[in-house]
């Protein structure tokens, strides 16, 4: 039986995909991709996320 994707938890490594700024969310595009944005390019990029039907989740790092 197949598991249960999950995305794991956002780590102090996981850089913005915009700037490499820390990453503070995560955006699982319903293609499969994924993009990981600071608070302000995710904040830039939302309505277009929106546009787009991505499953957007914001988490502060695990250190």
């Amino acid at each position: 039986m197949p598991g249960t994707l999950t995305s794991p938890q956002l780590t102090a490594a996981d850089r913005c995909d915009r700037c490499g700024a820390g990453a503070r969310v995560r955006a699982v595009l319903p293609t499969g991709g994924e993009l990981l944005f600071c608070g302000h390019h995710a904040t830039e990029h939302a309505d277009r996320l929106h546009e787009m039907n991505a499953v957007v989740s914001e988490s502060e790092p695990a250190i």
